[in-house]
């Protein structure tokens, strides 16, 4: 293992030596830094260009500049962005941060979603709904990001602040989300066609009340979820996890969860005071989640059952989701405080930047805040991604369901549940364990368009600026950053090959 690690260490020490050697030396025929002073009609044009070219080392040979860069840079000193004269290090530092938010959650939703639809999809496999769901990966998938983004800028941006201002049942679209919620739920959990009939009235009906009860009682203009919601979507939830994980026929799996759900509603009451009387921030909010999870964990233990890890899983999960129900309902909250701020002015969905400028508040207005802005691009991030990992994890357990040991499993009578979880997603997941550390790496490192039509000043608009500042610190830096990243990710890539599949090691 020892080894192995440090031979790709090495490996990759060498290979970005290489890279940067040469993006150095593009970067010397392609940017000038004294474009702009050869323009300039000043009558000290020449002492100007003296003093830059001073400042900058262009007097020397740029593989000799090129060194002075390197030793530089392992000492931990980035360079300079010479145009703001402020230190690389220090603009990086906010630009990673800001990137590394947006991708985060667009990966995160990218993978549940595309995984469980490209399951259900390869599991529902040349019917209806296997057509509808290829079709709409392969148009997501098509279309150009900078479009997607102008798009939502207008209909779920400009569109929706206008709508608040006199919310109205639109009709057409509530029916029209409506049918599509029936046969989608209808094609999803297929069966013979009365099931399909009873389950798309079911979602039709459920999915037509949920949108004529929220618009119609006000709770768009003031949204909560409140204890009987989290109660309700938790138990809902742990419902729903037992019966893919456990089936419901494991009692004590199916108690633990809905114990975790129970307990995890009684608490909203005194959090709520919690939340009041004491400033949050972040740390407490992550040192509150993991004693929700040991909770829960002591829960699942007590319970036991055929399967202890099962039951403990179960539970966790069921706090997670819990969790995150409790504080998104508290940031919900601050929602009219926050709509009336004079930054704010009725208008919440915000189409450019990572945060108000300006905006007062505490703790959970500033997190509606970031919310607010980081949907969009979060959304057009989504749906370009999110059509890969349909398309991927379809394929994949395809391949998976056809091999002999999937026959072996129905052959000696499991049910399809266990045939599925315990023995066909687990090998399906393998391809994603290459694609996922990379895909996140990618989106850090790419996520030039996004960032620059919805005014993000992440790791992406800060590559387009320094390029048209002709700054070369900056854009090593990026380049640096990423192919350092790219190398660590496919690292990962290999350990998860090696955890996913016990047959694989990793000094093989």
């Amino acid at each position: 293992m020892a080894r192995f690690i440090a031979r790709r260490l090495a490996l990759a020490l060498g290979t970005l030596f290489v890279l940067s050697f040469l993006m150095y030396g593009l970067l010397e025929f392609a940017l000038d830094p004294l474009v702009d002073l050869r323009e300039n009609p000043a009558p000290n044009r020449a002492e100007l260009i003296a003093n830059r070219v001073r400042l900058l080392n262009l007097d020397v040979p740029w593989y000799q500049r090129y060194f002075m860069w390197l030793g530089n840079f392992v000492q931990g000193d980035f360079g300079l962005a010479w145009r703001t004269m402020q230190p690389v290090g220090r603009l990086v530092q906010g630009a990673i941060l800001t990137s590394i938010q947006l991708v985060f959650a667009a990966t995160i939703i990218s993978i549940l979603l595309g995984v469980t639809i490209g399951i259900v999809s390869a599991l529902r496999q040349y019917t209806t709904f296997d057509y509808a769901i290829t079709f709409v990966s392969f148009l997501l998938y098509s279309l150009p990001i900078f479009w997607v983004a102008v798009l939502l800028k207008q209909f779920l941006a400009i569109g929706a602040n206008d709508y608040l201002q006199n919310p109205t049942i639109n009709w057409p679209l509530v029916i029209t989300l409506s049918l599509v919620s029936g046969l989608f739920w209808a094609g999803a959990l297929g069966g013979r066609r009365s099931k399909k009939i009873k389950v798309f009235l079911a979602a039709l009906l459920v999915t037509l009340g949920v949108f004529v009860l929220t618009l119609s009682t006000g709770w768009v203009e003031n949204p909560t979820i409140g204890i009987f919601g989290v109660g309700v979507l938790s138990v809902a939830f742990a419902l729903g996890v037992t019966a893919i994980f456990a089936g419901m026929n494991n009692k004590r799996a199916l108690y633990s969860a809905l114990t975790t759900a129970v307990v995890g509603t009684i608490i909203w009451w005194p959090l709520q005071w919690l939340f009041h009387y004491w400033e949050m921030s972040w740390p407490w909010m992550l040192g509150l989640l993991a004693v929700a999870l040991l909770v829960a964990a002591a829960i699942g233990w007590a319970f036991a059952g055929p399967d202890r890890q099962i039951s403990i899983r179960g539970a966790m999960i069921t706090a997670l989701f819990t969790s995150v129900l409790i504080f998104a309902d508290r940031v919900l909250q601050a929602w009219v405080p926050y709509n009336n701020a004079p930054q704010i002015l009725g208008r919440p969905l915000a189409t450019i930047g990572a945060e108000t400028p300006g905006l007062a508040g505490d703790f959970w207005m500033h997190q509606l805040d970031r919310a607010t802005h980081i949907m969009l691009p979060t959304m057009a991030l989504v749906m370009i991604s999110f059509a890969t990992y349909v398309r991927y994890e379809r394929g994949a357990m395809l391949e998976v369901l056809n091999q002999d040991y999937i026959r072996t499993a129905r052959a000696k009578g499991l049910s399809e549940r266990v045939v599925i979880v315990r023995h066909a997603l687990r090998n399906a997941l393998m391809p994603l364990a290459s694609i996922v550390p990379v895909d996140f790496i990618t989106l850090i490192g790419g996520a030039v368009i996004t960032e620059t039509i919805f005014g993000w000043a992440g790791m992406g608009r800060l590559f387009i600026t320094s390029l048209g500042g002709q700054e070369a610190d900056p854009v090593m830096f990026y380049i640096m950053l990423t192919g350092a990243l790219a190398m660590i990710a496919n690292l990962v890539a290999d350990f998860l090959y090696a955890v996913i599949d016990p047959r694989i090691r990793v000094n093989a």
